[in-house]
């Protein structure tokens, strides 16, 4: 269902049952972790001209993987994590 680098990979799959009987597959909820208990391997200024995909293919490789920042960050919302320069970014050690 999900690649083995997505946030939802290890999520449990449950199924519901209409009350026609067909069968619906679907992942339970994920709640984010704490970001202050994850272990990180660095912390990065934004700057000015940053992009979140840019920083995370520099920091953890790959630019997909920019949802491990989000959650060592502890935002929903990943566009607030490079809103405003001079914020220090927890990099975490990447939880593949």
């Amino acid at each position: 269902m999900f690649e083995p680098t997505s946030r939802y990979y290890n999520l449990e799959t449950a199924q519901f049952t209409t009350p026609d009987g067909r069968k619906i597959a679907y992942k339970r909820r994920r709640f984010l972790p704490q970001g202050r208990d994850m272990p990180i391997s660095e912390e990065v200024m934004v700057k000015e001209e940053d992009r979140l995909d840019l920083i995370t293919f520099a920091t953890l490789g790959d630019p997909e993987q920019f949802w491990q920042i989000g959650d060592a960050n502890n935002a929903m919302n990943p566009e607030e994590l490079i809103a405003e320069p001079g914020r220090m970014l927890r990099i975490p050690i990447p939880q593949i």
